[in-house]
C-alpha cells in the first residue's frame, strides 16, 4: 500500500513548514528594531522630523489665523472712511489681528500725506508682513533636504563598513558578515526618505498658503489706495 509512505511525507512537509513558520516569527523585526539597527544617523534624523511637524503646525495654525476673507473687513472700512470716521476705521483695524488690517492701518495713519507716500508706506508693511508669514520656512525646507542627505550618508559609511568587513574577513565572506552594513544602509535611507518626502510636500504647501495671503495683502491694498483716489 502507497498510504502510508504518501501520509508520512505529507504529515513530515507540515511539521518542515510549521517549523520553518515558526522560525520565521522568531525572526520578524519590529519598528524599533530597525530604527536601532539604523545607527547613528537615526537620531539627527529623528530631530529632524520632529522640528519639521512643529513648524508646519506651528505655520498652520498662524496661517488658519491670517487667512481671512478680507472682502467683508474692506467694506467697513470703506463705509468708515466715506463717512469721515478715520478713529472707528483705525480701531477696527487693531482689533482685526491679520496682515490685511495691518496694512490697512498703516494706510489710514498716513492719510493727508501724498499718494505715492501712503503707497510706499502701505508696501513696506507688507513687505514685513510677508516677512512674518515666512517665518521657519527655511528650517522646513531644511528638514525637506537634509533628511534624504543624511540617509544617504548613512548608506555610504553603512557600505564602507561592509566592504571593510569584507576586506578583513579570511576566507569564504559569510552573508551574515555582509549584512549589517547593507542593513544600517538601507534602513537609514528609508528613514531619510519618509522624513524628507512629506517635508516637501508639506513646505510647497505651506509656500502656496504664504502666497494666497499675499494675494489678499495686494488686494486689500489696491482696494485701498482706490478708495483714497474716490475721497479726493
Amino acid at each position: 500500500m502507497l498510504y502510508i509512505p504518501l501520509l508520512q511525507i505529507s504529515e513530515g512537509s507540515a511539521v518542515a513548514t510549521a517549523t520553518a513558520a515558526t522560525n520565521v516569527a522568531d525572526q520578524s523585526v519590529t519598528i524599533i528594531d530597525l530604527v536601532m539597527s539604523g545607527g547613528i544617523f537615526m537620531i539627527p534624523i529623528f530631530i529632524l522630523s520632529v522640528a519639521g511637524i512643529y513648524i508646519f503646525v506651528e505655520r498652520l495654525l498662524s496661517y488658519k489665523k491670517a487667512d481671512k476673507d478680507p472682502q467683508q473687513f474692506l467694506d467697513k472700512i470703506k463705509e468708515m472712511v466715506l463717512e469721515g470716521d478715520l478713529n472707528g476705521a483705525k480701531l477696527l483695524c487693531t482689533q482685526t489681528d491679520t496682515p490685511v488690517a495691518r496694512v490697512i492701518e498703516k494706510g489710514l495713519s498716513r492719510i493727508g500725506s501724498p499718494i505715492k507716500n501712503i503707497e510706499a508706506a502701505i508696501e513696506n508693511v507688507g513687505k514685513i508682513e510677508v516677512y512674518k508669514l515666512e517665518k521657519n520656512l527655511a528650517g522646513m525646507a531644511t528638514v525637506s533636504g537634509g533628511a534624504p542627505m543624511l540617509g544617504f550618508l548613512g548608506t555610504v559609511t553603512g557600505m564602507i563598513q561592509a566592504f571593510i568587513a569584507i576586506a578583513q574577513q579570511e576566507g569564504t565572506v559569510s552573508p551574515k558578515l555582509l549584512s549589517g552594513g547593507i542593513y544600517e544602509a538601507m534602513v537609514t535611507t528609508a528613514a531619510g526618505l519618509i522624513v524628507g518626502i512629506p517635508a516637501y510636500m508639506m513646505y510647497n504647501y505651506l509656500i502656496a498658503r504664504v502666497q494666497k495671503i499675499t494675494h489678499k495683502m495686494e488686494y486689500a491694498s489696491v482696494e485701498f489706495l482706490d478708495l483714497l483716489q474716490e475721497t479726493k
